[in-house]
């Protein structure tokens, strides 16, 4: 296996009863992220960037489950690969925290309210290594230092209640990478924060990421921050990847309507541009999904053939795929 991990055919459902078939939220996906690297899932809420990003830690929500044929491969420390979709319970938790871990959305409430940061530090290194307890203070201390929060050694004291949002998400951090993981990945890491200290939050993970050697899987809508952290990027789109490439294409040469309509809808100071253009319509919801190309209804380059035939997901040029008509050689209708 060349890669950290592969992502094949994947597909999360949610069922609807014995005599209706499940409704599939995300629906043939395929990523591959090298080691080392940072890349982007990028698109709106409720497109399924968060919930395939939680499939890779065998986090889905009951009743969510994966869809016969997923496929999600992963190679450990140890260099030997492993089929996520096929792991106990178990075996999962050794994984997280240990070769993948997850910076999630919210800080205010992804700690837990009852422990001391020092305690919620130490319980991944309790969990996964053999320490002694000094040791894992010791441990917990520098790794406040290196996400550069001040007075360390009282912040292990405190509670989460009595930190800043940009605070609490550094303590976030400094948990998601205490076992130095192969894979981080950062689900919204910048939303509940101010300006500045999203640039700061970004500038400390692009320093760590060097520093660990970690790959980093970076969810967002934020088309500021994809362009601040990676170096490629899938666009998500009600289920779907719509468009993949390296984010010098993305954002200079965008294939796909969505990915176009995406970047035109971001104000610059000094531009040209005096309205903010928005994107007609609204995103399908899951179940209502049309027989063709699920953004024809606010494409305007919607054709007969989008609205009655789904695109394949094709390379158009070397490393650049898109799903969509005006870039199929020819009509062929995807398979699921």
């Amino acid at each position: 296996m060349d890669h950290l991990l592969e992502i094949r055919n994947l597909s999360i459902e949610l069922p609807q009863g014995r005599r209706k078939p499940p409704v599939k939220l995300v629906e043939g996906v395929d990523l591959t992220v090298r080691k080392k690297q940072n890349f982007g899932v990028v698109g709106e809420s409720g497109c399924g960037k968060s919930i395939t990003c939680s499939s890779i830690m065998g986090l889905l929500s009951f009743p969510l489950s994966l869809g016969q044929g997923s496929s999600i491969r992963f190679q450990q420390g140890d260099g030997r690969e492993v089929e996520i979709t096929g792991l106990s319970k178990a075996e999962l938790r050794k994984l997280r925290g240990r070769d993948i871990s997850m910076i999630f959305q919210e800080p205010m409430t992804a700690l837990d309210p009852m422990y001391t940061i020092e305690e919620q530090i130490c319980e991944s290194l309790l969990f996964h290594a053999s320490l002694s307890k000094a040791e894992m203070h010791d441990a917990a201390l520098e790794m406040l230092r290196k996400v550069k929060i001040p007075r360390p050694e009282q912040i292990l004291k405190d509670y989460p209640h009595h930190l800043s949002g940009g605070m609490l998400q550094r303590v976030m951090i400094a948990i998601a990478l205490i076992n130095n993981p192969r894979l981080l990945i950062a689900d919204e890491p910048t939303t509940a924060l101010d300006v500045t200290i999203q640039a700061q939050i970004l500038d400390l993970m692009n320093e760590l990421r060097e520093s660990y050697d970690t790959s980093v899987i970076m969810i967002t809508h934020d088309l500021g921050v994809i362009a601040e952290t990676c170096e490629e990027v899938a666009v998500f789109y009600a289920g779907q990847v719509v468009e993949q490439s390296d984010v010098n294409t993305i954002f200079h040469a965008p294939a796909h309507p969505y990915t176009a309509g995406l970047l035109r809808s971001v104000l610059s100071l000094g531009g040209a541009q005096q309205e903010l253009y928005t994107i007609q319509g609204t995103v399908p919801t899951a179940g209502n999904f049309s027989a063709g190309c699920r953004f024809a209804d606010r494409c305007e380059h919607c054709m007969d053939i989008c609205r009655n035939r789904a695109p394949a997901l094709s390379e158009i040029s070397p490393g650049h795929l898109c799903r969509c008509w005006l870039h199929a050689d020819t009509p062929k209708e995807e398979t699921a």
